[in-house]
Parts: C-alpha cells; sequence; structure tokens
C-alpha cells in the first residue's frame, strides 16, 4: 500500500530521525529520476550513478531544505547537476564517446534501436541546456514553470531554449517522420522535433531504457 504521507512529511520525517522515512522518497522518485538522468547522458551505467548521487546528496543536505520548492523539483534540480557533472567529465577524456550507447538484445527492434541511436546522437549535439530543457519539457512533461524552476533559469531562457532545440531536431530528425507528415509544410506550433524526441522515449521504454 503506497504510503500515504506527503513527500514535505517524509523529508521532515528522515530529518526528524525517523527510520525509513527516505526510503519512501527513494522508491516514489527513483525510476523518475533515472529516466531524466538516461535521456540526458543516453548511457544506463552514467545514469544510474547520476541517480545514485543524487540520493546521497539529498540525504545528506536534507536539513538544509527549506520548502522554497517542491521536493520532487529539489530532486530533479539535484539529479540535473548530476548529469551536468558528468557531461563535464566525459568532455576532459577526449577519448570517451559523447553516448554510450547499448547494443541491441534478440528482443530489440533493429529498426527500434537504430532509431533510438538516431535521436540520441541529435541530442547530443544540442548544447546542455537546450537538451536538458527539451527533455524535461517536450519528454517527461514538465510545464515551462516547472523546468525553469528545476534549471534555475528565467521561464523566457527555457521557452528559448526549447525553441531553438526544437528547430536543431527538426531538421536532424526529420527523417524519422512518416512520409506524410514530410510532405507537409509544418505551422509555427508544430514541434516536429519533440515528437520524434517523445517517439524515441516510447522506443526507449519498450527496449529496456526504464527498467
Amino acid at each position: 500500500m503506497p504510503d500515504p504521507r506527503s513527500d514535505r512529511e517524509l523529508l521532515a520525517a528522515h530529518v526528524a530521525g525517523v527510520d525509513g522515512a527516505f526510503d519512501v522518497l527513494v522508491r516514489r522518485y527513483a525510476e523518475r529520476l533515472w529516466l531524466l538522468a538516461f535521456r540526458t547522458l543516453d548511457h544506463r551505467e552514467d545514469a544510474a550513478d547520476a541517480v545514485q548521487a543524487t540520493f546521497v546528496s539529498a540525504l545528506r543536505s536534507a536539513a538544509r531544505y527549506r520548502g522554497d520548492s517542491e521536493v520532487s523539483t529539489w530532486l530533479h534540480r539535484i539529479v540535473v547537476n548530476a548529469c551536468l557533472d558528468r557531461i563535464r567529465r566525459r568532455r576532459t577524456r577526449s577519448t570517451e564517446p559523447l553516448a554510450g550507447h547499448d547494443l541491441p538484445t534478440p528482443r530489440d527492434g533493429i529498426d527500434d534501436h537504430l532509431t533510438r541511436l538516431t535521436v540520441a546522437d541529435a541530442l547530443a549535439t544540442l548544447p546542455d541546456g537546450q537538451r536538458l530543457a527539451v527533455v524535461l519539457v517536450d519528454v517527461h512533461g514538465f510545464s515551462i514553470a516547472e523546468a525553469a524552476e528545476v534549471l534555475g533559469v528565467r521561464e523566457g531562457t527555457v521557452k528559448s531554449r526549447c525553441a531553438r532545440a526544437r528547430g536543431r531536431l527538426a531538421v536532424l530528425l526529420g527523417h524519422l517522420r512518416p512520409p506524410e507528415r514530410r510532405t507537409g509544410t509544418p505551422t509555427a506550433g508544430n514541434a516536429a522535433g519533440p515528437a520524434d524526441v517523445q517517439q524515441s522515449s516510447d522506443v526507449s521504454d519498450r527496449t529496456g531504457g526504464g527498467a
């Protein structure tokens, strides 16, 4: 049976020394944070490390939580920073590829796998801020305001980053859209790129991306 306590109540209970309270938060958010980390880093082990670092950091800093944002936002902000740390480390090791793609398993469809790799490669070409903004808003469904709070920037910055990312992804991923969509002229509000990113997310979930 799900624990009826709110996130704030659980965090307060943990700070007060109640056994198991923080474990409930871990179970409540581990998968969601892992999906964000995986879609940002495109590497299962790095995503797992980022989530582990997130919970360790949250555990240690729980007493400093002042309730200025929701606990979920606070946790997402920590995992975003953990992902950015790993991206920076990758760039210091020139021999390591940007994305650690997984090889297809027998249950993977080859076309689906290649689609996932193509979208991951396209996301990897985006600047960090644009990639995180478009993943939060177009893949995970955060509102502009929520994404701005997670990223620690203004709402207008999130909108701008998403628009630029969508434009770049629309160019890079246009070949993934059905022929009838490619032949039409996109309207100003038609986010072709994010639709393909969402398609990638669905593929990733079907091929084991959301363990």
